[in-house]
């Protein structure tokens, strides 16, 4: 099952699927309905049972040119039918829709007993308490490169002796972990002074030097929103506090993160920058998809450099650590505070720093009214639609 079979994740699992088609067997899609052309053409290539379209008002259509095309498909429509279909007999659902708007799915996948590939990490960080919940232990596999590299990176136990949300990840081991080491790009900014990023624009925003991802993720890479939700989800799959997860920058994007042992040893897991490896890994769990993209070429020189984050131009980090610290709805509350600013700049509407600023802001103001403690989903929503309006009233009055 791939839902968000149109976006940047979806496509390229759709590649995965294409090059072995003898491994895997797509039982549904699931995805927005603004690229309608590009969803008839994977489920009639796929062979699909069953298509969901998050736009309820694209159904009818949907219907019609999948009949069109010979496909007896099945359609679902609105959020209900993706979570709907999030919950239908198959082996693995891959979660690639983008933003919050995947919780719902997420928490259907996991209760109906699927195992989740897990791309969509706003769900975990929105929801994190209702999927945490949820799960059972060693039923997520993580899908972000930065958390299937550190997966790796763990000593690997039996399934029935795995605690924790994600596979490879071994609770009772967590004595031998000194910390997580997670890597960032640095984006399309590296480098820059909080004053140089005053007047940057969308299009250099998009222009990320070495990942190709959709316009929201890679304008979280730019502020690093994107790293500070990663330690978020971090956190939750691994279950290693705050203060021993750590960001480090590496422009080339290579060594995806590393786990740190007390005894001065660190596992690193490197591969080239592919979405395509760990999005196989994650559908074909346990085992691996041969040739899902080109390995690194050893037989040539390379060089990799760390360096660390500038917390002064780029304080998305630490005010993730601090939401995510705070728990209840504060993760749900950065994360749509976020999503409202992001859009705002892609218009045109808000400077580039503002991003962040309207997203303390807002941060701020939720702690004065909420402390945290176990959300339900209604808590959640609620969080997520009062930081949504208060983003947009603070961008309207700079606008």
């Amino acid at each position: 099952m791939i839902l968000g079979s149109t976006g940047s994740i979806g496509t390229q699992a759709v590649e995965v699927v294409r090059q072995a088609p003898h491994r895997f067997d797509v039982v549904g899609l699931a995805a927005g309905g603004g690229r309608l052309d590009l969803l008839v053409d994977q489920a009639c290539e796929l062979d699909v049972q069953v298509v969901a379209v998050a736009d309820p008002a694209k159904a009818a259509e949907l219907c019609d040119r999948l009949t069109a095309r010979g496909s007896a498909a099945k359609v679902l429509a609105g959020p209900e039918g993706v979570a709907e279909l999030a919950a239908w007999e198959c082996d693995v659902v891959l979660n690639g829709i983008t933003g919050a708007l995947g919780l719902e799915s997420t928490l259907a996948a996991l209760r109906a007993g699927r195992l989740l590939a897990l791309a969509n990490k706003e769900s975990l960080i929105v929801g994190g308490p209702l999927v945490r919940e949820a799960a059972r232990p060693g039923q997520i596999v993580p899908v972000d490169s930065e958390h299937y590299a550190l997966a790796q990176c763990f000593p690997r136990l039996p399934a029935d002796q795995l605690t924790s949300l994600a596979q490879g990840n071994v609770e009772a081991r967590r004595d031998q972990v000194r910390r997580l080491v997670v890597t960032a790009s640095g984006g399309p900014f590296r480098g820059r002074s909080a004053a140089d990023l005053a007047d940057v624009t969308p299009e250099q925003a998009l222009a990320h030097p070495t990942w190709s991802m959709g316009p929201v993720v890679t304008v979280n890479s730019a502020t690093l929103v994107n790293k500070g939700l990663e330690v978020i989800e971090a956190h939750l799959l691994f279950d290693i506090p705050f203060d021993r997860i750590e960001v480090v920058v590496h422009p080339q994007s290579v060594v995806h993160s590393m786990v740190e042992y007390v005894d001065g040893s660190t596992i690193a897991q490197a591969s080239p920058p592919s979405m395509r490896i760990p999005i196989a890994y994650g559908i074909a769990w346990p085992d691996r998809v041969a040739g899902a993209a080109p390995a690194i070429d050893w037989t040539r020189a390379h060089q990799w450099t760390f360096e660390p984050l500038d917390h002064e131009a780029f304080p998305a980090v630490r005010l993730a650590c601090e939401v995510g610290t705070a728990g209840g709805t504060a993760p749900a509350v950065y994360n749509a505070a976020n999503e409202e600013a992001v859009a705002a700049f892609l218009a045109g509407r808000l400077a580039f720093p503002a991003i962040l600023d309207t997203v303390a802001r807002v941060v701020s103001e939720h702690r004065e009214e909420v402390q945290g403690g176990t959300p339900r989903l209604e808590d959640v929503y609620e969080a997520d639609g009062w930081a949504r309006k208060r983003a947009g009233e603070l961008i309207s009055r700079q606008g």
